[in-house]
């Protein structure tokens, strides 16, 4: 009988322990990456604004080769959605504000995940022969131990993926791909 007391007060010390450690965690995890696209803007615009144009390039466009995707009736400017239901996942993305000289912001909403807000911003370069890109994402974590951890790994399990994006994309725009 103690042992089972000595067990049942450890699991509950130990669970408070992860609690209050996971306190510690910030409660939103951040993902960014930036770059230079030697094109101009309004040609970025038509990769990024477009969400039709956005399979060849972003890593998460279709997560699961058995997804349907579907889209709304305009895939352009603000409102503009698309969803994809697989084996996997499913889920959607919407374009929130959309400004072709600007970039978008939009949200990205997967089953059984926290929602995402995002973003890709577009400024030309001082020299002005150049697009400067930043893509943010940024997800709003809750109290919960679990989530908390996994946002503390945010930048480690979606950067590598967002690096490989823009270099899709810089390729796309600069006539290389």
């Amino acid at each position: 009988m103690k042992f089972i007391k000595l067990g049942i007060i450890s699991v509950i010390v130990f669970g408070t322990l992860i609690f209050l450690g996971s306190l510690l965690l910030p409660s939103t995890a951040v993902v960014e990456r930036t770059g230079v696209i030697h094109a101009p803007i309004d040609t970025i615009y038509k990769h990024i604004g477009d969400l039709k144009a956005w399979e060849p390039w972003n890593p998460w466009f279709k997560p699961d080769s058995t997804a349907t995707v579907t889209f709304s009736q305009t895939t352009v400017g603000t409102g503009a959605w698309y969803s994809w239901e697989g084996k996997i996942s499913s889920g959607k993305v919407t374009i929130i504000d959309s400004d072709p000289l600007k970039g978008i912001h939009y949200s990205m909403d997967v089953k059984n995940m926290r929602p995402v807000d995002a973003g890709i911003e577009l400024k030309p370069t001082a020299d002005g022969k150049a697009t400067a890109i930043f893509w943010h994402m940024q997800t709003h974590l809750g109290l919960l131990p679990w989530w908390k951890l996994r946002g503390f790994m945010a930048d480690k399990i979606f950067g590598p993926a967002m690096d490989q994006g823009l270099t899709k994309l810089s390729r796309i725009c600069e006539g290389k791909d």
